[in-house]
């Protein structure tokens, strides 16, 4: 028998996290096939101020217990966050998993943490001691370990606006459709006034966190296509260092070779 609460609020929710020791389930799509049937769950599904989207000007505001299909289907999400959406399982899993269950999970292949890892998103938590803001990077604190305290939701997800327009990303799997990422890259440029204004990338399902390295994009951030061109090489040599796959199903060596490859394509795509 599956023990939990239901509240209809998110005042109710947090008093009830605050006061007893409950695993958070939103759509369940990871939870369902773990062996936690002792846990106390706080089913989420019931709560408003979970489900919203908004346009705040500077961020488009998710609600953590969206589901993937209600975001492919509103008129605010972004264009790469639905194609990213649209390669998630089988349309039933889309129905009920959210983003932020797919956040939560602390996996390196969630689909929805990659684009909002590239897009440098921030993360509303919620507890006893109030609200708090961080970025998704610093929410990592490896695999399947996350900084949420333990009376905490993961309530919202900030999307900056900016710098959406212009993406490239990729989902590798062994098929085509319904498949776990065996690597996925996103990638954002944008060049205005003949100079990239903005690089940024991101690798999913190669090490135990997605790979975001702002540090190494910002080589590129001020150049010009030509000067991009000129520094591609010690572009490409800077992620060679720092990425290091873990071993899954397939070798550390693929995985490295693929996301070299994919980087490579992304600045090509892009004049560079």
């Amino acid at each position: 028998m599956v023990n939990g609460y239901a509240p209809i609020s998110l005042r109710e929710a947090l008093e009830l996290m605050a006061a007893h020791k409950l695993t958070p389930y939103a759509g369940g799509t990871d939870l369902m096939i773990e062996e936690k049937r002792e846990d106390s769950f706080l089913f989420l599904h019931k709560i408003p101020e979970l489900k919203q989207v908004s346009d705040d000007g500077e961020y488009i505001r998710f609600g953590a217990a969206c589901t993937f299909t209600e975001l492919l289907e509103h008129s605010l999400t972004p264009a790469l966050l639905k194609e990213a959406l649209s390669r998630i399982a089988a349309p039933a899993i889309r129905d009920e998993g959210t983003i932020g269950g797919n956040i939560a999970n602390g996996s390196a292949k969630a689909d929805s943490a990659l684009i909002f890892f590239v897009a440098d998103a921030q993360l509303k938590l919620a507890g006893a001691g109030g609200e708090r803001l961080l970025p998704i990077k610093d929410f990592y604190l490896g695999r399947k370990r996350l900084d949420r305290r333990p009376d905490e939701l993961l309530v919202e997800v900030l999307l900056p606006k900016k710098w959406l327009g212009s993406y490239y990303y990729q989902k590798i799997g062994a098929r085509k459709a319904l498949a776990i990422s065996r690597l996925s890259f996103a990638g954002l440029l944008t060049i205005e006034d003949g100079k990239i204004a903005h690089c940024a990338t991101a690798f999913g399902a190669v090490s135990d966190v997605i790979i975001r390295r702002a540090d190494i994009d910002a080589m590129l951030i001020g150049k010009t296509p030509a000067e991009g061109k000129a520094a591609k090489a010690a572009y490409l040599a800077a992620f060679n260092e720092a990425i290091i796959p873990i071993r899954g199903r397939v070798s550390a060596e693929y995985r490295k070779t693929v996301c070299l490859n994919l980087l490579g394509d992304f600045l090509e795509r892009f004049g560079i």
